[in-house]
């Protein structure tokens, strides 16, 4: 792994050089409650990469205290997508949260019995307006003076469920005049009868995640507690939980940047409507921002490895542009991809002084960058099919590609000039009538006269037939962080978000690649087979706008 220097990890050179620290251990504590999406990646890569430059541990743990949307599908996914990005399972082991429910509680208790946590009936509205604002301090709750045998002694009427449902809360006593709202007397237990993915339904009381994470990092060894910059401001409180709990060690919150993408969302509430409102086909539509979309999409993990390290690691947020991800694995698939030839939207072309019952085979590279990728044959017959935007009966200027008695190449074999062009009833064109320069079959006229344009083609006799899904961006509003006042994100939903070609003619040796596989169908863009039979899903376009961008810097 190349070397990996940023904040984190002068702040982790710091700790090492003062000896505060030796082996080094990090955690990705996703909650099991939708996919991984993009922004995911960015902290998987952190804590991964960090652990494996120093030699030590990265685990993984789920952060499943909030039982009411977590499931084990979500479980499965997540280590599917770890293990897919990285290359390998987390080193360290994996965790849940819910392992260490015992525990909390028993750290709850050693705070009431500290006088530091009191049981609490005020509601969430009188919460908030106890709570006070940015400006004006807190007032006590009523119940803050609670005795210690009183507290305990609720407190364990709330675990055997002897209270309804957010009719009492565990908060810690701390300061209800702290300038930081977090440090207000946070709740740190709720209320909650929902059945548990792993726990059943031994548990009716759940801890906060502000009061059981740092509890699970310090149980676990973490050493640096690395997560996205809104939690900074939970940073004492953190601090707070691991200074006056019984715990075995003490982990350093720090915080970074969210990786921000134009033109999706990364809130896992957005992302789960799009999937249960069917606005998408599903977590692994290839629209979607999820890993699981972005590898049905055709996206590698090196690509999305390279534009997490492009788009940077530092403690302020940005927005980053969609199209360095897409030139990412373009500029990877322009190396690695196989060529194939693909017609996605055919015109049958008949090449009249050619033999019907003739199959003429011609050898094409693999990829033209890379010679040991090899060669494949390619069937010629009398009839096959161009694409439609391959040929123009009013051409524009300098169209370069096939007109009325125009001549044009056709790529790997003949020379041919269109004479005759059928249409239809409704003056679309329906099909061209040709004829080749025989003389040669290397695209190279005898008479040495000059032509420019050079299309793709297909046998007819020989085509696989398959539909082409286009993508294009989810949203037409660049961020979505910032929509207009009175405008929901939906209302920028793309409607050519998605283009389904059916009837695309494809050159026979598509049929014979494995599904997963990635091609370059050849001036059309970046393709991968679909596990789903006959669908081919463009990863993206061959145009790069963005690398003008990015040399411009």
């Amino acid at each position: 792994m190349e070397e990996v220097k940023n904040f984190l990890t002068d702040i982790i050179d710091a700790d090492i050089a003062a000896g505060l620290t030796e082996q080094i251990h990090t955690r990705f504590p996703p909650e099991p409650n939708g996919y991984l999406h993009i922004g995911s990646a960015k902290a998987i890569y952190i804590n991964w990469s960090i652990a494996k430059k120093y030699g030590g541990k990265f685990n993984l743990r789920f952060d499943d205290t909030n039982p009411v949307r977590e499931d084990d599908e979500y479980v499965q996914s997540i280590q599917e997508d770890i293990q897919w990005l990285t290359g390998e399972m987390p080193n360290g082991g994996i965790f849940y949260g819910s392992d260490y429910f015992e525990t909390c509680y028993d750290c709850a208790v050693a705070l009431i019995k500290a006088g530091k946590a009191y049981v609490c009936d005020l509601t969430q509205d009188e919460i908030r307006e106890y709570r006070g604002t940015l400006t004006e301090p807190g007032k006590n709750s009523p119940y803050r003076d609670r005795s210690v045998e009183e507290n305990l002694q609720l407190f364990e009427d709330m675990r055997a469920g002897k209270f309804p449902d957010g009719s009492k809360t565990l908060r810690a006593k701390i300061d209800m005049a702290s300038p930081n709202m977090n440090m207000r007397d946070p709740a740190i237990y709720r209320i909650v009868r929902a059945h548990h993915h792993r726990q059943g339904d031994k548990w009716c009381i759940y801890p906060l995640y502000d009061f059981a994470h740092p509890i699970q990092d310090a149980l676990e060894g973490i050493t640096h507690s690395m997560c996205s910059i809104e939690f900074e401001n939970h940073r004492p409180l953190y601090e707070w939980v691991v200074d006056n709990c019984p715990l075995p060690h003490h982990p350093k919150q720090r915080e970074f940047a969210r990786l921000n993408v134009t033109n999706t969302v990364m809130s896992k509430r957005y992302l789960r409507q799009l999937v249960f409102e069917h606005h998408v086909e599903g977590w692994d539509d290839p629209r979607m921002p999820t890993l699981c979309g972005l590898r049905r999409r055709g996206y590698t993990p090196s690509a999305i490895l390279d534009f997490v390290k492009r788009a940077g690691i530092a403690k302020a947020n940005s927005l980053v542009d969609i199209r360095l991800l897409e030139h990412c694995i373009r500029e990877e698939l322009n190396e690695t991809a196989i060529r194939r030839m693909a017609v996605t939207e055919p015109i049958k072309m008949v090449i009249t002084n050619y033999p019907e019952d003739k199959t003429e085979v011609f050898t094409l590279p693999n990829n033209p960058k890379d010679e040991s990728a090899g060669t494949r044959d390619v069937p010629f017959t009398r009839e096959l099919y161009i694409e439609k935007s391959d040929f123009a009966l009013v051409p524009p200027p300098k169209f370069q590609r096939l007109k009325p008695d125009g001549e044009v190449r056709l790529m790997g074999a003949y020379i041919v000039k269109c004479n005759e062009v059928i249409q239809d009833e409704n003056g679309e064109v329906v099909e061209l009538r040709c004829t080749a320069d025989l003389e040669t079959g290397n695209g190279m006229p005898a008479d040495g006269r000059k032509v420019k344009g050079t299309i793709h083609w297909v046998s007819a006799a020989h085509a696989v037939d398959a539909s082409c899904y286009l993508y294009d961006n989810l949203f037409t509003l660049e961020n979505t962080g910032d929509v207009p006042e009175g405008k929901d994100y939906l209302d920028f939903l793309n409607p050519d978000s998605l283009q389904k070609l059916d009837g695309c003619k494809l050159e026979p040796s598509i049929a014979d690649v494995p599904a997963g596989t990635r091609m370059q169908f050849v001036r059309m863009g970046y393709f991968i087979k679909d596990a789903e039979a006959g669908r081919f899903n463009r990863i993206v376009t061959l145009k790069d706008s963005f690398a003008k961008t990015l040399q411009a810097k």
